[in-house]
């Protein structure tokens, strides 16, 4: 049997607090996800509602694995994550008249009508981060980018 490893000194936690990209994520997005949230809460919506209803806003309806990859989310999390929308009649989700296996997502009358009641809020949110940010947010979103690069 193996002699456990001493646990990490102080010093190094202090320094994965300090220096963690990944913690430093973490955190902001759990922050910006709070505030959006609070901002769409009186459209009872919630951001990542509004992030996967704002993805299916296109010409043709796309197809689960298109948002799945947009949204760098698994397909058995998208389907969750739709069953709300579905029951709320704003989403529906049809078979692929080329490929019967595969699913397509649409917005419906009512889905369009709550996400066109939902851009101004996020314009306004969105305005108000940016003006929290030190230096400019393209820089950041450029940064960001980069990491989900393939």
């Amino acid at each position: 049997m193996s002699t456990p490893k001493a646990v990490p000194s102080l010093e190094t936690t202090l320094a994965v607090r300090d220096s963690c990209l990944c913690l430093h994520v973490q955190r902001a997005a759990r922050v910006l996800a709070r505030r959006f949230d609070e901002a769409f809460r009186p459209l009872e919506l919630t951001s990542g509602q509004f992030s996967l209803m704002m993805s299916l806003n296109r010409p043709q309806p796309p197809s689960m694995g298109d948002v799945a990859e947009l949204l760098a989310m698994d397909r058995t999390t998208l389907t969750a994550a739709l069953k709300p929308l579905v029951r709320r009649r704003l989403v529906t989700v049809a078979v692929d008249k080329h490929d019967r296996r595969s699913r397509r997502l649409g917005l419906t009358k009512e889905g369009r009508a709550l996400l066109s009641a939902a851009v101004p809020v996020w314009k306004k949110t969105h305005a108000e981060v940016e003006n929290l940010l030190p230096r400019t947010g393209a820089a950041l979103r450029e940064d960001l980018k980069a990491l989900n690069a393939k």
